[in-house]
């Protein structure tokens, strides 16, 4: 597959048979952080998610801190889950994904430097917003919007030195290279981040929903403190939510409208946005060869026009435009 110099296509952004595949090539595969074991301290007590339509339950069973179960709520079959070292609680949506070192290779060294057992659970909120999944991500991954768009975090972390680190499935974000223990900001493909600075801890999942315009954002937010200085650490990480989510809001409008269809990306200040469309074009389209030739063997089989086999929408490689 070529290198990703382009943007994905707008089309992507708007397609609902492109979401199917991608629920297919991407999520069902997938590790997906659901929080800290802080996060699941009551015995008996059900921490309820949905991640593209599977919906998976979270559940302590017993008062040791580790004894997390996770299931699907409909079937109650277990899926896979992980615990770090440091307390952080990963899982997968179906027995498609691969082991969690295997999806996470290099991961633990790097989030064995925070001890998540210290962070008490404070509050969690969900809402949806009328853009795609992709759109939340694109933000996330690059700070050339973050001087304009968020002015109060870019006084405590300027972009001037903001570099990112791109690893196999996760991506991490680094202020200033010189000072590499002055927060961690990490981006787990496909949709989940971790924020820990300023005392606290946030870390947010950007779910689509069945509509490929929109995404529902759910938030965990962690502190050592309560009270006033938790609300003041609440209400500044909230602004920042609410930039980035009016800011995908008018993306996608112009995404639908027409108004933009793709774009170069640029290879030093863009390098996290291109590493993780290039996982999603790598995946959809090894998921798109793959079902083509399967569904060309059923239509030999059967006698039948292979062509009326394949309902996948045709994909484009934007870097071959």
């Amino acid at each position: 597959m070529a290198s990703l110099t382009r943007t994905l296509p707008a089309s992507w952004y708007r397609s609902s048979p492109l979401y199917q595949l991608e629920r297919r090539a991407v999520f069902i595969k997938a590790w997906y952080l659901l929080g800290p074991v802080t996060r699941f301290m009551r015995v008996g007590e059900k921490v309820e998610y949905e991640i593209a339509q599977v919906k998976v339950t979270a559940c302590r069973m017993s008062g040791k801190p580790r004894d997390i179960k996770v299931f699907d709520e409909n079937t109650g079959m277990d899926f896979k889950s992980y615990i770090t070292e440091t307390g952080l609680l990963f899982s997968t949506i179906s027995d498609d994904a691969p082991s969690f070192d295997e999806f996470f290779p290099n991961l633990k060294p790097l989030i064995g430097t925070v001890d998540f057992t210290r962070l008490p659970y404070r509050r969690s909120i969900k809402y949806e917003g009328n853009f795609n999944w992709k759109t939340m991500v694109d933000g996330y991954q690059e700070c050339l919007h973050c001087q304009y768009t968020h002015p109060s975090f870019s006084v405590y972390y300027p972009p001037t030195f903001y570099t990112v680190y791109n690893h196999e499935n996760f991506s991490q974000h680094v202020a200033d290279p010189k000072k590499a223990d002055d927060g961690l900001f990490l981006y787990f493909f496909p949709n989940c981040t971790l924020n820990v600075y300023g005392g606290g801890m946030s870390s947010f999942r950007v779910c689509p929903t069945e509509k490929p315009g929109v995404t529902r954002m759910e938030f965990d937010y962690y502190h050592i403190e309560t009270g006033d200085k938790f609300e003041e650490y609440f209400k500044f990480v909230r602004q920042v939510a609410m930039e980035d989510y009016e800011l995908c809001e008018k993306a996608q409008e112009n995404l639908e409208r027409g108004v933009y269809a793709e774009g170069i990306l640029n290879p030093v200040k863009e390098s996290g946005v291109a590493h993780y469309q290039q996982r999603v074009l790598d995946l959809v389209c090894k998921q798109r060869e793959t079902e083509v030739r399967f569904d060309a063997g059923d239509a030999r089989e059967s006698g039948s026009d292979s062509s009326e086999m394949i309902v996948a929408p045709q994909l484009v490689d934007p870097a071959s435009s």
